[in-house]
């Protein structure tokens, strides 16, 4: 008889200074299966993640040696695929903007609900496990040239990393291409998630890819807004 392989755990590394906080999320984690980890600290974090690595991340902003956004773009440097959400108790939009350019996934601001932030970590590995392995497709937008295994752009000779998102939500552009997808479906069919407090998400990511493949990010001519509904991609 064969023994059965035990199937491994998702594994949530938290960096997180509020040890109430760092408590809660731990139980609720834990309850619903996860394994996790965690630490006060920016640059233990990034140490963990090298060293042991993690399937997400929940990333404060605001921690006692280096901010989240150094800690975010320290991850992203050698892994760009691993989702990462940024807890903050910001709620200005241009530092939800700055977490997304850093590298972060998703955003929730404190207070938060333990259950909408479960829903979206869910969500994502639902998405994760869902979506197509690499293939070597390549997408060609503008001058850009996006390789969708290796998760890279490369523009004007200079490659740049893409986050898991950030390659999804060019395919599903690309897969209607010059067709408008509205913010809603976009919301449903990458995130996974169709009650969002905002779609402001969908937003942030289009500024933050704009900025990576149009020659003007302020005039765009790749990615453009179809007013009142959401977006369309014209290679």
């Amino acid at each position: 008889m064969n023994t059965p392989v035990p199937i491994a755990r998702k594994r949530i590394l938290i960096v997180e200074d509020e040890p109430d906080i760092i408590r809660g999320l731990t139980d609720s984690l834990e309850f619903e299966g996860f394994e996790v980890a965690s630490t006060s600290l920016g640059r233990d974090g990034v140490r963990i993640m090298r060293e042991r690595g993690a399937d997400c991340v929940l990333l404060d902003l605001m921690l006692p040696d280096i901010n989240g956004y150094q800690v975010c773009e320290e991850i992203r440097a050698f892994s760009a695929v691993v989702p990462i959400i940024i807890l903050t108790a910001r709620g200005q939009e241009s530092d939800k903007i700055r977490g997304l350019e850093a590298g972060a996934d998703d955003y929730v601001t404190k207070p938060f609900s333990i259950g909408e932030l479960l829903a979206r970590i869910k969500a994502i590995f639902r998405r994760l496990q869902a979506a197509r392995p690499g293939n070597g497709e390549v997408l060609h937008i503008g001058a850009g040239v996006i390789d969708v295994k290796k998760h890279t752009l490369t523009r004007a000779r200079k490659t740049v990393p893409l986050t898991f998102y950030e390659i999804e939500l060019l395919k599903l552009l690309a897969e209607r291409a010059e067709q408008p997808v509205s913010r809603d479906e976009i919301l449903d069919k990458i995130w996974g998630v169709q009650a969002y407090p905002s779609n402001r998400t969908v937003d942030n990511f289009i500024v933050k890819l704009r900025k990576k493949i149009e020659e003007d990010h302020r005039n765009p001519r790749h990615i453009l807004t179809v007013y009142g509904l959401g977006y369309k991609l014209c290679p």
